[in-house]
């Protein structure tokens, strides 16, 4: 059996590719100019490409020195449970222990999927009291 073969591509996120992995993976569809002006705001994004399709995306926001969070950790169903979800977010605090000053302390977060707790924990993120407000308009 041939292995499973995908790359990680870093700062390539597209809006539609964006929506595609959102809408597929069961979250609200957006407007595409409010995803273009989000992802322009991107600290740092990973693709996982597979045969020329985007299959999985990751994304970095926040201020980019103190203050780091995980958005979008997303793996179309069909390609879960092969390592891609584990190698993007792997790949983000990557980037963020790269962009971190020695000495110094900063704070990752980010906000789970229903059930997808455990996944995260294998990372050493614990849950928090963190809270969430929606605007929506």
């Amino acid at each position: 059996m041939k292995e499973f073969e995908y790359n990680l591509i870093e700062n390539k996120l597209t809006a539609r590719d964006f929506l595609r992995l959102k809408v597929a993976t069961g979250f609200r569809d957006r407007p595409i100019d409010q995803v273009e002006k989000a992802l322009k705001n991107n600290l740092f994004d990973v693709i996982a490409v597979y045969n020329d399709e985007v299959i999985g995306m990751g994304r970095l926001v926040g201020d980019g020195v103190m203050y780091w969070y995980l958005q979008e950790i997303i793996v179309l169903p069909e390609f879960q449970g092969k390592g891609i979800g584990t190698r993007i977010v792997n790949r983000l605090l990557g980037y963020i222990e790269e962009n971190t000053t020695p000495g110094t302390f900063v704070s990752v977060g980010l906000t789970a999927a229903a059930g997808k707790d455990t996944f995260y924990e294998q990372f050493g993120f614990s849950k928090s009291m963190g809270m969430t407000k929606y605007i929506e308009r």
